[in-house]
This record gives structure tokens, C-alpha cells and sequence, in this order.
């Protein structure tokens, strides 16, 4: 281990490995060239600044043909494989979550596994609306394949869906600003032991680094095996 992963190790617990990271990279970069260039085809005075249009939807056309392609080598990962089974499974905390959600429109961290409900919605959003892009996208690829009534119907959800897939990106965006130790996971891997207790306390790692002085039984304080808090739920 480099003295950089040591140090890493030492300061908190691995929340993702180098695998998932890259993934979550790599979909960022091909959504944010998406968007960008998106922008440039419907957008007068950015297309002027830009310009070489055909250019702009080459490489609109193929970044978003290539969006599947991290997720895809992702589950070679089985880190990757259990985290994407997490995001795909809502457990009652998670319902819970939910209405507190609705009901007082704040989060409710004690009700949060490894991701919290929201976190889970957001990413069933992202794998839907890629794969709605990447269909209605392909048929104004290929107009010729099509009749004309699947090609309006396709311009019509590939734009409104291009626009509200902005806006959630914006929201996403806006909620990681407030969130430093949760970008901090998306770079180095590694969250701190109070962050988990603090905002994702039904999520108990297993096999983590220690980042708490140990007692005389090798143990952390707060990390016995067998230890979980009242009413937790593996998640």
C-alpha cells in the first residue's frame, strides 16, 4: 500500500472502490459532454460561439451511444455488482424516508443505508432516462428506418427528457456542494466513521479500515462485531 492509500485507510472507511469511482467518472464526463453539446445544437447564441455543427452532433451522437459503456464494465466489479443491487431494492426504511421526505421536504439520515432514498431514486432516473435517450436518439440517428409519426414522437420526448435530465443534474449538483465528505467518497474512496453514523447509520461496513483508536480487545469503540444500533437494518 502507497503511503497516500495508507493514509486514506487510516483516516476513514471505504465507502467505494477505485472501480466504482471510475465508473461514476466516466458517466459524468460522457453526460456533461452530452449536455454541453445539447446545448450547442439548441441553444442560437452558444451555437454561433461554437460553431462547426456537424462536429457538435458527431460527438453528441456518439458520447451518448457510449453512456452504457461504464455502467456495462462496471459490473465486472463485485463491488460495483453489490452496490447496484443496493440502489435497486427498496426496503421499508426506505419508504419511510420517503414520506418524511414529502411530508417535511428534509432528509431524514437515521431512515439512509449506504444510499438513502433519494440517492436510489436518482440513479433508477439515470439508467431510465439513458436508455430513453439512447432509443429515441437512435431513431433520429437512422430517420429512414422509421415512419414519421415514431420520428416526432421520439424529437418531441428526446428534447422535453434532454431538459428535465437538466435540471435534475442541477439539483444533484447543488445537493453534493453541500455534502463535502460525500464528494470526498467519489474521489478517494474513504468517508470518516461520524459521517456514517451521522448521515447513513443503517449502513454497517464490513472489513473497513479503522480510523478510531482500538480498545485493549482490537476492537473499535464503536465497531464490535455483532455491534448494531437499535432498530438497524443492514443495508
Amino acid at each position: 500500500m502507497t503511503p497516500l492509500r495508507e493514509s486514506r485507510a487510516v483516516a476513514g472507511l471505504r465507502r467505494f472502490t477505485r472501480a466504482e469511482t471510475w465508473v461514476h467518472r466516466s458517466l459524468n464526463c460522457l453526460m456533461a459532454v452530452c449536455v454541453f453539446t445539447a446545448a450547442c445544437l439548441y441553444f442560437p447564441p452558444l451555437a454561433e460561439i461554437v460553431g462547426r455543427r456537424r462536429l457538435v452532433v458527431t460527438v453528441h451522437e456518439w458520447s451518448g451511444i457510449l453512456l452504457p459503456v461504464p455502467l456495462v464494465l462496471g459490473l465486472l466489479s463485485r463491488a460495483f455488482r453489490a452496490d447496484a443491487s443496493r440502489l435497486g431494492r427498496f426496503l421499508p426504511h426506505d419508504w419511510r424516508w420517503l414520506r418524511t421526505a414529502l411530508r417535511t421536504r428534509r432528509r431524514e439520515p437515521s431512515l439512509a443505508g449506504k444510499f438513502n432514498a433519494g440517492q436510489k431514486l436518482y440513479a433508477a432516473f439515470t439508467v431510465g432516462a439513458i436508455l430513453i435517450m439512447i432509443g429515441t436518439g437512435l431513431i433520429m440517428w437512422f430517420p429512414r428506418l422509421t415512419p414519421l409519426f415514431w420520428r416526432t414522437g421520439a424529437t418531441f420526448v428526446h428534447d422535453w427528457l434532454a431538459l428535465f435530465i437538466a435540471a435534475v443534474i442541477t439539483g444533484h449538483v447543488w445537493l453534493a456542494t453541500k455534502d463535502p465528505e460525500a464528494r470526498r467518497a467519489l474521489r478517494t474512496g474513504y468517508v470518516p466513521r461520524w459521517w456514517i453514523k451521522a448521515e447513513h447509520p443503517l449502513w454497517h461496513p464490513e472489513d473497513a479500515p479503522q480510523d478510531a483508536p482500538q480498545s485493549s480487545s482490537g476492537h473499535a469503540p464503536d465497531d464490535r462485531p455483532g455491534h448494531r444500533t437499535a432498530g438497524s437494518h443492514k443495508d
